[in-house]
């Protein structure tokens, strides 16, 4: 009886008992509690490569899929980073990430490498509204059905799209199906449930896209050992006429009123004192959970803890910078305008005060769907958001982004420039950031400025009072 290769909810292992050779593959440990050695899934590819190589003589019962046909229903002509992409990606042996700015056609790409791949695919996507876009894009480039999973609906087929949620869900029963996933947004895979959705599969080939890889936590190295190391790298300085539109950032610091200001100065005095008398250091990668440690089990670290809260309210939500965002609108009133807030809290403060959609987590579907129907139609030309429209919704009617509050992370930085930067014929993007004047939102700023996304464009500074 030949030794068979089987796939297990999200595991390997052989049927019957593998002979001596066994010790040679790394992959597998012995499983006591079924007496049967064990491999997680993804290590499919190197099992089978070396069962070759040495001449093992294994029966792949594993695999549930064949080639698959793809002939793209429309042409397409790739642009020369796109096609620098896709080759780099099958030069790592159809494994890798690529890192390409919002706008520069990370779809098509991963539509290429289906095309390049010829095996069934699962794309992986972190939103609903996400999946439907990658619904109607394999919709006009291929024939058949594309499969659903997430949302209600669970509907799988060779070409088929789900939430990271659902994915994660289904993988025991679905990893042995598809020989290739896409990951879409790549940098929500190192979260401890996403991570078994690449563990659990045995797909050999594997993309994953993302506009910013690097991780606040330094995790991105899981990323890389799970897909494949970064084989394609686009910056946006380097996109821009050609693929992006040209663009400026403008900072714009406004003053505290001076209850406002008392009020910051205080609070910043409490958490200031409690972080230099208890030595917590956040240059250091733990210097926040520190804090957090420290504030809640040494005396007054409620009230740092308060005080931090109440100072980056202060800071984010100054009065000052609703009479900014009115000069700004009132300026861009022909233009298609994004405001971005850190909070929901501030988003729905600016809704009321200028009467202006907001979109937030809590929005219903069918509002969100009118809401940004409206906004590509022209019928509206300002939306609200606090994340919403940080990653996975198309806007590229958007020329103008306003930042009220946010945080210093590159990543936010790069997807909210993102929202703006699609080309067009004759288009220049502007992003403002309003800032508080001396507060620790200057600080925040200062750190997204250290991302080359800031070097080529013009950059302006205003100072407000």
């Amino acid at each position: 009886m030949p030794i068979a290769l089987r796939y297990e909810q999200g595991t390997l292992t052989f049927v019957p008992e593998p002979g001596p050779w066994i010790a040679e593959m790394p992959w597998f440990r012995f499983d006591s509690r079924t007496k049967s050695w064990r491999a997680s899934a993804h290590s499919y590819r190197e099992i089978v490569v070396h069962a070759v190589q040495h001449k093992i003589a294994i029966l792949d019962e594993a695999r549930r899929y064949q080639a698959l046909p793809l002939i793209l229903k429309e042409s397409i002509v790739p642009r020369d980073h796109q096609r620098d992409a896709l080759v780099a990606w099958r030069q790592q042996q159809s494994r890798g990430v690529v890192s390409l700015p919002t706008g520069a056609g990370k779809t098509i790409l991963a539509v290429l490498a289906m095309v390049a791949t010829q095996r069934p695919t699962l794309i992986i996507v972190p939103t609903i509204d996400l999946l439907h876009q990658w619904q109607t894009i394999l919709m006009r480039y291929f024939e058949g059905p594309i499969g659903v999973l997430g949302g209600g609906m669970r509907d799988l087929q060779p070409l088929t799209v789900a939430t990271y949620d659902s994915a994660h869900i289904m993988v025991e029963s679905i990893g042995h199906r598809f020989g290739l996933l896409v990951f879409d947004e790549c940098h929500h895979l190192p979260a401890t449930q996403y991570q078994m959705i690449a563990r659990g599969s045995i797909a050999p080939f594997r993309l994953g896209l993302s506009a910013t890889v690097e991780r606040t936590d330094g995790r991105e190295d899981l990323i890389y050992e799970l897909l494949g190391g970064l084989c394609y790298e686009g910056q946006i300085r380097d996109m821009v006429e050609r693929v992006l539109a040209p663009y400026d950032v403008v900072s714009v610091q406004v003053p505290l009123s001076p209850e406002e200001s008392v009020a910051y100065q205080k609070s910043r005095a409490t958490y200031t004192q409690f972080i230099r008398r208890h030595r917590i250091d956040f240059s250091g990668p733990d210097g926040w959970q520190d804090f957090i440690r420290k504030s809640a089990t040494l005396p007054g670290g409620k009230e740092a803890m308060d005080a931090y809260r109440d100072q980056k309210r202060l800071a984010q939500g100054a009065e000052g910078k609703l009479d900014e965002l009115w000069r700004i609108l009132q300026k861009h009133r022909q233009d298609r305008i994004i405001v971005f807030t850190q909070d929901n809290a501030m988003a729905y403060q600016i809704g009321r005060a200028m009467v202006l959609p907001v979109l937030t987590h809590q929005t219903k579907p069918k509002e969100r769907k009118l809401f940004l129907e409206a906004f590509r139609d022209g019928s509206l030309n300002v939306l609200v958001t606090s994340k919403v429209l940080n990653e996975g919704v198309d806007v590229p009617e958007a020329s103008v982004g306003v930042v009220i509050s946010g945080s210093g992370t590159v990543r936010e930085h790069v997807q909210r420039l993102g929202r703006i930067l699609r080309h067009q014929d004759g288009k220049r993007a502007i992003l403002y950031e309003v800032i508080s004047k001396d507060t620790s939102e200057y600080y925040v700023n200062k750190r997204r400025r250290n991302h080359h996304a800031y070097q080529r464009p013009s950059q302006v500074q205003h100072t407000r009072g």
